[in-house]
């Protein structure tokens, strides 16, 4: 492409975008949310906020960003976290916390006692 051609693409693309520029200077809107963007600017600077300040203020977000990651990644996996079953053996006062049947303390007690036996010495289940 040659430069003359090149500078008159340009200058086409210059002429419509300064027809855009004026109508939308002409729109109510606009008018309307530049002025909210310079009286919310001046607020802000009256009381010493940065904008993140502001945003914190109106859409909080929890402190404990561990919880947060986890709590994600859990919803996005599609798969629920499984219940907190916890067992306590009468025998020797030994206890189990497990999310699952394929834990290997509990394995032995339900080849000694039987699965019956060991789902009774079950004392709570917590999410």
């Amino acid at each position: 492409m040659s430069l003359l051609s090149e500078y008159m693409k340009k200058e086409q693309l210059l002429k419509q975008l300064s027809d855009e520029l004026k109508q939308l200077e002409g729109d109510q809107r606009l008018k309307s949310e530049l002025d909210f963007k310079e009286r919310l600017e001046a607020l802000m600077k009256e009381f010493n906020k940065s904008a993140s300040d502001v945003i914190d203020m109106l859409d909080p977000k929890p402190q404990d960003s561990g919880s947060a990651s986890k709590s994600n990644a859990a919803s996005t996996s599609g798969r629920r976290k499984r219940k907190l079953k916890i067992y306590k053996n009468p025998h020797t006062g030994e206890v189990v916390e497990t999310r699952g049947g394929n834990h290997k303390r509990l394995k032995v007690w339900k080849d000694e006692h039987g699965a019956d036996t060991v789902e009774s010495w079950l004392v709570r289940t917590e999410d």
